[in-house]
């Protein structure tokens, strides 16, 4: 990881197994077409959005909890140059306990502003990350407390 590299934190009132639940339920989040397993060291999902974005992940690490890792083994972007700037990158969730609650942070490492999509994709990740799945725990933790 480098400072260059997209990243983004929010914190929530739910504890970090809950967080790491909603991170791990990726389609209920990540709008679009999913398919596969991500709930499982070595498992792999597609995602897709319209003609826009296809990629590949493999999950690479999980620790309840703690930290949730995916590799995007294959990728096309379908509005730059290169398609293929997702792949070979990685997407770390972070999750860390502080007062009153967690905390969230997401680093995609290798997306950075040299790459034609870091503007656009940096936006995606603001709305999937910083607001779906802001919303999702939120609205999950409640529904658990319930």
């Amino acid at each position: 990881m480098n400072q260059n590299d997209y990243t983004s934190h929010f914190v929530v009132k739910s504890d970090p197994a809950a967080v790491y639940a909603a991170i791990v339920a990726v389609r209920d989040w990540w709008g679009g077409e999913i398919e596969g397993d991500a709930d499982r060291i070595g498992g792999e999902f597609t995602y897709r959005f319209k003609d826009l974005h296809a990629s590949r992940q493999r999950v690479t690490e999980l620790m309840p909890g703690r930290k949730v890792a995916w590799h995007v083994v294959d990728g096309a972007i379908n509005f730059v140059a290169d398609p293929s700037e997702w792949t070979g990158t990685d997407i770390v969730f972070d999750i860390t306990p502080v007062a009153g609650g967690t905390e969230v942070r997401i680093t995609h490492v290798g997306l950075v502003p040299q790459k034609e999509c870091f503007e656009d994709c940096s936006q995606g990740w603001n709305y999937y990350f910083g607001g779906s799945l802001k919303s999702f725990i939120e609205t999950s933790a409640v529904k658990q407390a319930s």
